[in-house]
């Protein structure tokens, strides 16, 4: 007898349930998964009293069939049973569990729910963008199989160093959605995939996806003020399916084919030097509150997935109704399978986590010393190569920017960069000790973890895109329906003289250097950067700063601006590039021996209050570059410091000169008539390098 034959023995059903052949099954992996002549279905709850796997045709309104998982098919606490005679292929499935719903113990069963796999990898109901699910039908977000077909040819991890990384955050939808995009499907991971060669033209070497795991865009109560049309949960940060692929943002979603096709974008990012960071929310749910619906936490067992006060309310320190309870056993292998699997069968090279303090809270909401979950991710096998980026504050106030638990693995979106670099750019006093410490790397922060435990950014999805920061002093988020009550008030922006749009050539001048600014500081520092989509080319979200729910032209990147603003994207491009070409910008390790600071004159900073310009000369290895950051809105004449004998000042970029002089280029670069001064316009940024 072969191996094979052998294998098959014990493969033949023992029982027979609502016509179908049956035997136990195995309880590990949770979900489903493939075994000889049948499907093993696995499924966690340690409080139901009875469970039923609920099968139904593609589509149909109705169940085909109602299986029982007899006693004797629980192991533990989890449901385990083979089905044989399935197509698998076109099968969806989902649970029903029966149980207590007593609250206050934390059990809110309902035997009339069916409700989504929690380990689903493909969910059919959300299948085209913008369709209303038919709600009162049962398993709205019905949970399908997907088979491991995908032909990844020699693809290999990039593993690009981090501190190498250049890192471009993007909407899957709304990069290319507006109809300037020009792809032959908008909205769509294929449409992205077409924009592939912007993107390595640009120099950008990562793209950071907002969510792609399944969620329900139409999952937005509110309406647009002025129009009365529906308001959509366009950002996604509603996930109800955490190891599928958004069905809605592919082409061929309709087809059931959106894991392909996300593979594909992924392929074609690699095989063009470009990694692939997803945005995870493991911090809450789309079920919400107890005003929510139930999907699959709360029906399957809610007092696990979840953290519950003592008198079962949910604690909500997501800032949307429900917080997942990411420390209790279950929950962390319920995260850390999801993560393998996404590196595993889709080839992820990093995640970025959504409130990521959270992750490292007890199940009372008390924040942990030692968080399991945050050390069990550190130092798993499979995530081994995995870039791992926290968010690390929540929606409660654990702010923990330079605290998170590292473990020597994790790096955090530094906030106080952030919030440090625009308050410099709008002229605040008190600003330039903070600012050298955040254009080295945040030594104060990452000691012992090095700079690029720091990812820098001075604008991301959540807030004004770099354009509205140089043009409004107040957010304008109106159409969002809550009466401009949403979105944060302290944005650290300045409009530059008028709110908003106007035709006042002296004003747009100055926002135009005030973004060339922002850049070069941003492309200068030590650390890892972060761009915002369509920040290079100057997109606007007409003050609004807090678009989750516009599925409009004020999220979506008008590709026109690519033309209108031709000399921003330029000066981007040529900057990453120069960063790109000189290590001496990208060191890992908070070396200060190379750095001196500056002031108007070479060798004598001014760290006082009122002291608005700041410079500072890296050297090493035969290398050497000038940074010169002034927001003062006066002019200054700078004594610099003598380069290296051999070698003369030449401008890399001046943000205040006209292009092309604002930044030559590396084949262009102009030596500096007087090597001993250079003047610095006011609200201005220079960058020189020591050349032979």
């Amino acid at each position: 007898m072969t191996t094979e034959g052998r294998a098959r023995i014990d493969t033949y059903p023992t029982h027979r349930i609502a016509g179908y052949g049956v035997r136990a099954g195995t309880p590990l992996p949770f979900g489903v998964t493939m075994v000889p002549g049948g499907v093993n279905f696995s499924v966690y709850s340690d409080r139901a009293t009875r469970m039923w796997l609920v099968l139904f045709e593609p589509g149909a309104r109705e169940p085909l069939a109602e299986l029982e998982f007899p006693p004797a098919f629980r192991i533990g606490s989890v449901y385990a049973m083979t089905v044989f005679g399935l197509d698998a292929e076109s099968l969806e499935y989902g649970f029903r569990a029966d149980g207590p719903f007593d609250p206050e113990r934390g059990d809110r069963f309902d035997v009339t729910r069916v409700l989504t796999d929690p380990y689903a990898q493909m969910i059919s109901g959300r299948d085209e963008w913008g369709t209303e699910p038919d709600r009162e039908r049962p398993c709205p977000y019905r949970s399908r199989m997907v088979f491991d077909d995908f032909d990844w040819g020699d693809e290999a991890p990039l593993r690009i160093p981090a501190e190498d990384l250049v890192v471009y955050e993007t909407h899957v939808r709304g990069f290319t959605r507006h109809p300037s995009s020009g792809v032959a499907a908008p909205g769509t991971y294929a449409g992205l995939r077409e924009k592939i060669p912007y993107l390595k033209d640009l120099g950008v070497n990562c793209v950071e996806l907002m969510p792609v795991f399944e969620f329900d865009e139409q999952d937005n109560p509110r309406q647009d003020p002025v129009t009365g049309e529906p308001l959509l949960d366009y950002w996604g940060y509603n996930t109800i399916g955490f190891f599928s692929p958004k069905a809605g943002y592919a082409a061929t979603g309709r087809y059931g084919m959106q894991a392909d096709e996300l593979k594909t974008l992924i392929k074609e990012l690699h095989a063009a030097g470009i990694e692939v960071i997803l945005d995870v929310v493991f911090n809450h749910t789309a079920e919400g509150n107890e005003q929510g619906p139930t999907v699959s936490f709360r029906g399957l067992d809610n007092a696990t997935y979840y953290m519950l006060t003592a008198a079962g309310d949910y604690y909500n320190f997501s800032g949307t109704g429900n917080t997942v309870n990411c420390n209790h056993p279950v929950v962390r292998d319920f995260i850390l399978n999801c993560l393998r699997h996404w590196v595993s069968q889709y080839h992820i090279d990093g995640f970025r986590f959504d409130l990521a303090a959270i992750l490292d809270r007890a199940p009372d909401g008390t924040p942990l010393a030692n968080p399991p979950l945050l050390e069990q991710l550190a130092h798993d096998p499979v995530l081994r190569h995995c870039k791992l980026i926290a968010e690390a504050w929540d929606a409660a106030g654990l702010y923990e920017v330079g605290t998170f638990p590292s473990y020597g693995r994790w790096a955090e979106w530094n906030g106080k960069y952030r919030d440090c670099v625009r308050r410099f750019l709008k002229g605040d006093p008190g600003t330039i000790g903070e600012l050298a410490t955040r254009v080295v790397g945040s030594p104060d922060l990452y000691t012992g973890r090095g700079a690029t435990a720091s990812v820098n950014f001075v604008t991301a999805h959540d807030g004004f895109t770099l354009h509205d920061l140089v043009s409004y002093n107040d957010k304008h988020n109106e159409a969002n329906g809550e009466n401009n009550n949403d979105g944060a008030n302290d944005n650290n922006s300045w409009n530059c003289g008028t709110e908003g749009p106007t035709d006042d050539p002296e004003i747009l001048r100055l926002r135009m250097q005030q973004m060339k600014n922002a850049f070069a500081i941003l492309l200068t520092s030590q650390g890892i950067p972060m761009m915002l989509a369509g920040d290079e080319m100057a997109r606007t979200q007409v003050g609004n700063n807090n678009t989750y729910c516009q599925d409009n032209e004020l999220s979506w990147l008008d590709w026109s601006l690519h033309e209108r603003h031709a000399e921003l994207h330029r000066f981007v491009r040529s900057l990453i590039a120069f960063r790109q070409a000189h290590p001496l910008l990208r060191g890992a390790a908070h070396d200060t021996t190379g750095i001196s600071w500056h002031g108007v004159r070479a060798w004598e900073p001014d760290w006082s209050q009122e002291s608005r310009l700041l410079a500072v000369l890296r050297a090493a290895d035969g290398e050497q570059i000038y940074l010169a950051m002034n927001a003062h809105w006066e002019a200054h004449d700078l004594e610099l410091p003598q380069p290296a004998p051999g070698t003369t000042w030449h401008l890399v970029a001046d943000t205040a000169a006209e292009p092309p002089y604002d930044i030559p280029g590396a084949d262009r670069s102009l030596a500096l008539v007087d090597q001993g001064h250079i003047r610095i316009e006011p609200r201005s940024t220079v960058i020189l390098l020591a050349r032979t």
